[in-house]
């Protein structure tokens, strides 16, 4: 009776589990067209393969740093939600990510990690962080025309062709703004005039848009370079700095700058911060890592919850009451009674992470794929397409079994020692 019973469960199994796995390991002992035996050809090209290599390479990263910080988060959170008053909104927030698929979150990250600040959130925020502590030049790419009374002072910096004298107006006019990439609050710039106890000008855009403007010269649709900073040298030494208005007017005071030479500083003119190649070939891994935890953290802090939830708490106290503090009760008291769940924990996720490959294939983009690569997408790659090689994918689908197996029998051995207890 109860080998009647078992029957339809064991054919099931040996359909869709056993038969498949006999067949895969036959056919990686066999050529790309299953009609040579090339016995373990197709395991040696793991070691041998660049891209079969990263591949190898970065799965041993995923099994090493993926479960660890998910689970260290998830048990980090799962602690500290029990002491928040919105401990259970917060759990939930944490682990709504679980209710999307691989795909809707590949999709998500992909644009996170967008290179333009602008779209990128990821890049936002660096940018965000970077231009606090470094302002970003107000004028990029700015030059002078070879007609302006400008030139070159090496390093990114330019200087008047002349000395300037008071009562003689200055003109330091730029090009290669784009009128869109302006100061808001810049105005139509004001034309030079002269002043008697001050060294005064104007620096402004010298571009009119729609055309018809003349060289040097202030036209009326032309705006100042509010912000740019510029500053009077003598001897290689600044003597006085200022800063242009809005109308792009400035003003030095004569009894320092008169005779000197002024230099608008590289500062003024350096490339924009853009933040981060998230998804170059050094951190795209980490990158993809990185969202990864974001679905599966909370998977732990749940799993973790439900096993603190059920520690004794008599002996939380019982340890505060002989004067151990709240870092030598969690490292002393509660994670070794949690020991059992945070073992789950990891060897759950470590099954997952050598089975990932939908995140990978969404989140890398085409020309960091190689470098983010891993079994499972490899396996995706070797076994479909044009130039399918179902003897390598069927080599790789039987290493990725062999990997899961030790994890799986730990799994197993543990699971049987508690039942005994």
């Amino acid at each position: 009776m109860a080998a009647g019973f078992l029957l339809p469960t064991l054919l099931l199994l040996g359909a869709l589990v056993v038969y498949p796995i006999g067949y895969s390991v036959r056919r990686s002992l066999f050529d790309r067209s299953d009609s040579s035996f090339v016995g373990l050809d197709n395991y040696l090209a793991l070691v041998t393969d660049d891209s079969l290599r990263t591949a190898v390479r970065n799965n041993l990263i995923w099994l090493l740093v993926a479960p660890a910080v998910a689970t260290v988060l998830g048990l980090v959170f799962a602690v500290l939600t029990e002491r928040v008053r919105w401990g259970t909104a917060f759990k939930l927030v944490v682990f709504m990510p679980m209710a999307i698929s691989m795909l809707a979150a590949g999709i998500i990250f992909r644009l996170v990690y967008e290179q333009d600040p602008d779209r990128g959130v990821a890049n936002a925020v660096w940018v965000g962080v970077h231009d606090t502590f470094a302002e970003s030049s107000g004028f990029p790419k700015a030059r002078p025309l070879p007609v302006h009374p400008l030139k070159g002072a090496g390093g990114g910096a330019y200087v008047t062709k002349e000395p300037v004298h008071a009562g003689v107006p200055v003109r330091l006019p730029l090009v290669g703004v784009a009128p869109a990439r302006m100061p808001q609050d810049a105005r139509p710039a004001r034309t030079p005039a002269a002043s008697g106890t001050d060294v005064s000008g104007t620096a402004w855009l010298d571009f009119t848009r729609g055309g018809g403007g003349k060289p040097n010269v202030v036209d009326p649709k032309e705006l100042g370079l509010k912000g740019l900073r510029i500053e009077a040298v003598r001897d290689g030494k600044v003597v006085a700095t200022a800063t242009a208005a809005a109308d792009g007017s400035f003003s030095l005071p004569a009894d320092r700058a008169d005779g000197a030479v002024l230099r608008l500083p590289a500062s003024n003119f350096r490339e924009q911060y853009n933040g981060v190649e998230w998804l170059g070939p050094s951190l795209v891994t980490p990158a993809v890592i990185g969202a990864y935890v974001w679905m599966w953290a909370g998977f732990a802090m749940v799993l973790i919850g439900a096993g603190l939830a059920a520690v004794p708490r008599e002996l939380l106290e019982a340890a505060r009451v002989d004067g151990a503090n709240e870092w030598q009760v969690f490292r002393r008291i509660t994670v070794p009674l949690l020991a059992p769940v945070l073992v789950v924990v990891l060897v759950t996720l470590m099954i997952n992470v050598l089975k990932v490959f939908d995140l990978v294939f969404v989140v890398a983009p085409g020309s960091a794929q190689d470098d983010a690569n891993v079994l499972a997408l490899q396996l995706y790659r070797s076994s479909f397409g044009t130039d399918a090689d179902l003897g390598v994918g069927s080599a790789i689908a039987v290493v990725l079994l062999l990997l899961v197996l030790p994890v799986m029998v730990v799994n197993i051995r543990r699971i049987r020692r508690e039942s005994r207890r």
